[in-house]
């Protein structure tokens, strides 16, 4: 055996130091499209508010002049069309899906704007959710975006494996509310950022206070915040404590997202355009 020089792709030798090449499982985007940045939005578990942090955080980088798009990968359970008031279908040209645009420009696909029915159930097996989401990503023209969120359903399944290893993700956010089990909640999605080698770029805190409308004080009905013990646990930012606000469940009923206010994602906003 001759001396090691540590390239594997010229040496015929079996030994210890060669390293196999991970499979490559990334679905490629259509020549058409252009998108710098993918972003996911994930958590552990349901009902943190995850869809209304990914339109929100598209409103806020939309608002900071970036062009802006929506996965919806939910693909079972879809609600960013309603949140910003999209009913018409998507359309076919040139064989790839064009998004519906917002009111201010945001690029937006979902089931939602597949379905002859938007309160249709989508009842599709994994194998063909999973599908959906790779269509979502190469049969689409994205149109110059500079940052695509991608929604994605709670927990660890079929979707965020697809997304992890079909698409590009430059980073997730991690969505928790501020009870007890969000060590639970970030420890899932931590645990499978780090399998799939894909970055965290912080947490955010949902439903983290509420203000009194009498005397203007902050109030926390989900007792104290845990975030930021679990964060400093794996070393990760908390880039945002988001309110409890009958106003912003107003305004996403209505289909009015871009009608609110998000002071509180400035900080997140600034951390994704320092990637």
């Amino acid at each position: 055996m001759s001396e090691c020089n540590h390239d594997c792709s010229n040496c015929q030798e079996n030994c210890s130091s060669r390293q196999p090449n991970p499979q490559d499982f990334r679905v490629p985007l259509n020549p058409k499209s252009h998108v710098k940045k993918v972003i996911g939005i994930v958590s552990g578990k349901g009902g943190v508010g995850k869809s209304l942090i990914t339109s929100m955080m598209a409103v806020q980088m939309n608002r900071l002049g970036h062009r802006v798009g929506i996965m919806d990968a939910d693909i079972t359970g879809p609600s960013i069309p309603k949140a910003f008031g999209i009913h018409e279908k998507v359309f076919s040209q040139d064989e790839l899906i064009v998004p519906r645009r917002s009111k201010n420009n945001i690029q937006i696909v979902s089931t939602n704007l597949l379905l002859e029915e938007e309160t249709a159930p989508v009842v599709w097996r994994g194998p063909i959710v999973a599908n959906m989401v790779k269509q979502f990503w190469s049969d689409v023209f994205w149109d110059d975006v500079n940052y695509l969120f991608v929604d994605m359903p709670p927990g660890t399944g079929d979707v965020p494996l697809t997304v992890f290893q079909s698409l590009p993700v430059d980073g997730i956010i991690i969505v928790t509310s501020p009870q007890e089990l969000v060590s639970m909640i970030v420890s899932k999605a931590v645990t499978m950022a780090n399998m799939m080698k894909i970055p965290v770029l912080g947490i955010i805190e949902n439903m983290s206070y509420m203000i009194c409308p009498d005397c203007g004080h902050k109030l926390f009905p989900f007792g104290q915040s845990h975030t930021e013990e679990v964060a400093a646990r794996y070393s990760l930012k908390v880039l945002a404590h988001c309110p409890i606000d009958p106003q912003i469940s107003a305004k996403i009923d209505a289909g009015e997202a871009e009608e609110i206010e998000t002071p509180w994602l400035l900080d997140a906003s600034h951390s994704l355009e320092s990637l």
